[in-house]
């Protein structure tokens, strides 16, 4: 993976982590999602139980498929880390 990949990567989780939502309040998370996969030309549907995204990787012809899952949803418990990237949202 080439460093600026990694940097960008990165700056994606500090966003995502600097600004969470509660279980079935992920709009703004749902809608950063979806704004990256089309910067990637990823192929996606939204609106899945209500913010879910889900997206389809494909390599070249082949039918076979891998299923990954990731949660989207903050705990709401007080951040105390101190990080330049921690939680702007109280509780």
């Amino acid at each position: 993976m080439p460093d600026d990949f990694a940097t960008t990567l990165t700056a994606w989780r500090h966003h995502l982590h600097t600004h969470p939502e509660l279980s079935r309040q992920e709009r703004e998370t749902a809608a950063f999602v979806c704004a990256r996969l089309d910067e990637l030309g990823i192929p996606y549907e939204a609106g899945i139980g209500g913010h879910g995204v889900v997206a389809s990787l494909k390599r070249g012809n082949s039918n076979r498929s891998v299923g990954l899952r990731a949660d989207m949803d903050a705990l709401p418990i007080p951040e105390a880390t101190g990080k330049p990237y921690a939680s702007t949202r109280p509780g």
